[in-house]
């Protein structure tokens, strides 16, 4: 127990009457980072309310290991408490600590309690007597430099991935260049849909919507400001501004279809296979327009 430390702060807080206190800290002396404890205990009249500071004073060479732990005695005829805090030093040498002062408030008013006295002595970790350890001799910060087996191998295989490079780009070049019209693409991919026989399975929304993504391929890939990104609106509009005279039916079959795969509307054999048919119809219309667009540039 500190003995000081509990003169001073009685000494603080005895003016006024039935306020007492104490402080100690353990151990009083310690190794450089070791944990010690100081708890500060605070009797105060009934109906009184006690705050204790959170920590030291930030300015103190000592700092908080862990949040201020405060315990209530039980005391039937005053309030007891205790607040205990976890702390550690990191400087050599004897240091008294600092915490700013603790509050009583009362219905008389409140009362400033100052926390003096509490030290601490931190010694080193080192041994006393340092003269039969011989240190290490320094090493640089940095090693710079591979061995060379490691610089040949590294060099060898950035080698053998440049031949690679080189190889993959020289048989890509040679490689037929074979671009198939878009159109002749979105028939094959009609005729492959038509092919699972989702209809007769009674997929009837999923036959429609397979073939609806047909044509918002298609429509993405030969109509300038169109994109598979695009919402149903959105591609319209980019058909619409194409002038290829299917806005108006391309607009009504994304439309209806949209009710179909995000309303959950239903929908029979029929209408589906309809709607599969005005789909290829669609894409046959913007086929048309665009080679008669392309025969009047032509002439």
């Amino acid at each position: 127990m500190n003995a000081l430390a509990i003169l001073a702060l009685v000494q603080a807080v005895a003016i006024g009457g039935r306020v007492q206190g104490g402080v100690t800290v353990s151990p009083d002396t310690v190794r450089v980072g070791d944990p010690f404890v100081v708890t500060v205990r605070v009797r105060a009249p009934l109906g009184a309310t006690i705050e204790f500071p959170a920590a030291p004073d930030s300015g103190a060479v000592v700092e908080p290991l862990d949040p201020v732990q405060v315990t209530t005695a039980a005391d039937s005829i005053a309030v007891d408490q205790t607040a205990t805090y976890r702390l550690a030093a990191w400087r050599v040498g004897a240091y008294g600590i600092r915490f700013a002062e603790v509050l009583v408030r009362q219905d008389v008013g409140t009362r400033r309690l100052a926390v003096s006295g509490a030290g601490i002595t931190v010694v080193s970790v080192l041994p006393d007597d340092g003269s039969a350890v011989e240190p290490k001799p320094p090493r640089p910060v940095f090693t710079f430099g591979l061995p060379p087996w490691i610089q040949a191998l590294a060099a060898a295989v950035a080698l053998a991935i440049l031949a690679l490079v080189a190889w993959l780009w020289r048989r890509r070049r040679k490689r037929p260049v074979s671009r198939v019209p878009p159109f002749t693409v979105a028939e094959r991919e009609f005729a492959r849909v038509e092919a699972i026989g989702l209809l007769a399975a009674g997929e009837h929304a999923r036959h429609v919507a397979l073939m609806v993504e047909v044509l918002r391929d298609y429509v993405a890939a030969v109509v300038p400001g169109a994109s598979v990104s695009q919402t149903s609106n959105e591609m319209s509009t980019a058909l619409r501004r194409a002038g290829l005279g299917t806005f108006a039916r391309c607009a009504a079959l994304l439309s209806e279809v949209d009710m179909i795969k995000f309303a959950r509307r239903g929908i029979t054999a029929e209408r589906a296979a309809a709607l599969g048919t005005e789909t290829r119809g669609v894409a046959a219309a913007i086929h048309a327009a665009l080679a008669a667009a392309e025969k009047a540039r032509a002439a």
